[in-house]
């Protein structure tokens, strides 16, 4: 009696620590779930618009389709290219990929979508890109591109979707959309809390595809992902974007690419370093650098800086913040020394409204200046929820 009560607790003991600590989920992109997709590409002229993260595990989705005897028209290259060599907003040319032989068409380059040529002989397309969930990251904007080319040709398109790693909160204004450009085609804020997959959806529900036309999407889920999760990226999605806490500090420092502050490009921390010449509550010294396909010729260059470096805070303090952080845009600002000239007119694109600008000139509080984001923000929330395929952080 005794061994059978003791065998019970023990059981029960068990049953508790497995509830406390459950097993991790592990999260499986679209890409991997191949039985899902490739039986839409067997005798089929594939287009993939894809780049140095479409992998699936430890091998290319190019290379993996290869290897099943798929039929690869072409590839198109977003910004830094098909391998993600290149740095931000270097000029993309066409080509022929190395290891596949495959044709590369750039969209990144002389054009943004592909010519009528391009589309020749491809019957379906392929998207399959990581995005960092920033407005003004321009992977949004080419996956816009690609269906409207798709949607006027009848072709279908085939999201393989992947984790937001910023998908966990939605902050930021809303872009006015007199404002619109390639860093931002639509009325969503600095973060919008989507996966890439969730956005075709918007784009196609909102009618905001050209002409209103609808893009046959084939969308391939991503398995155990909730908006909840802190998803870490196991490729860089970009080559200044080369850990997490740049990939966190991204959508409030982004801003500073807008002023004559360096957020540390040309340095070994990118998007993680803040400064400028002279800058006299600067903790420690940075020297921006050209750094061949990732920071050719940087602001500042070869220009000691002062600054601060935030990449712990990164780590540490941005995935719980779960806010566009405006203290240090504002700070710096009132720490230059020129006013006048602290921002440059890519600003206002970047922010996607005229004004932040005003308001950080007229010396208002981040507390203000986020309260005047709430009437856009709120609703682009209520919208947002019905595109939504993975279980909301809220």
């Amino acid at each position: 009696m005794k061994f059978t009560l003791l065998s019970f607790l023990f059981a029960a003991f068990l049953s508790s620590c497995l509830v406390a600590n459950p097993p991790a989920r592990t999260i499986t992109p679209g890409a991997e779930m191949i039985n899902d997709y490739l039986f839409l590409l067997k005798g089929k002229g594939v287009g993939v618009l894809a780049n140095q993260t479409s992998m699936v595990q430890k091998t290319h989705l190019v290379d993996t389709l290869k290897s099943l005897n798929v039929k690869i028209k072409a590839v198109f290259a977003p910004e830094h290219g098909f391998r993600g060599e290149a740095s931000d907003g270097a000029h993309i040319k066409d080509g022929f990929d190395v290891k596949s032989g495959v044709k590369v068409i750039s969209l990144y380059g002389d054009k943004k979508t592909p010519s009528k040529s391009d589309m020749e002989g491809i019957d379906i397309m392929i998207f399959d890109i990581q995005d960092v969930g920033a407005r003004f990251y321009t992977f949004s904007s080419t996956l816009q591109y690609i269906m409207e080319v798709c949607a006027e040709k009848g072709i279908p398109l085939i999201v393989l979707d992947r984790p937001n790693p910023n998908g966990f909160y939605v902050d930021g204004p809303v872009l006015d959309i007199e404002l619109k450009s390639f860093i931002g085609l639509n009325e969503i804020p600095i973060v919008h809390g989507l996966t890439l997959g969730e956005y075709a959806q918007m784009l196609n529900g909102e009618g905001w595809l050209k002409n209103k036309l609808k893009c046959d999407i084939r969308l391939i889920r991503v398995q155990n992902y909730s908006h909840k999760d802190k998803y870490k990226l196991p490729v860089l999605p970009s080559p200044n974007l080369q850990n997490m806490s740049a990939i966190y500090l991204y959508p409030s420092l982004c801003l500073f690419e807008g002023t004559q502050v360096s957020l540390g490009r040309g340095t070994d921390k990118p998007f993680q370093l803040i400064g400028f010449p002279d800058f006299k509550d600067g903790k420690m010294k940075f020297t921006p650098r050209s750094i061949p396909g990732v920071s050719d010729n940087p602001p500042y260059k070869n220009k000691e800086c002062s600054g601060i470096d935030l990449s712990d805070f990164g780590n540490s303090v941005m995935p719980d913040k779960r806010q566009v952080y405006l203290y240090w845009l504002i700070s710096m600002y009132k720490a230059y020394p020129e006013k006048d000239k602290f921002f440059i007119p890519y600003f206002e694109k970047l922010a996607g409204t005229k004004d932040l600008r005003k308001q950080i000139e007229s010396g208002m509080s981040e507390e203000e200046i986020r309260k005047s984001w709430e009437p856009k923000l709120g609703e682009y929330k209520k919208m947002r929820k019905k595109y939504l395929l993975y279980t909301d952080f809220e």
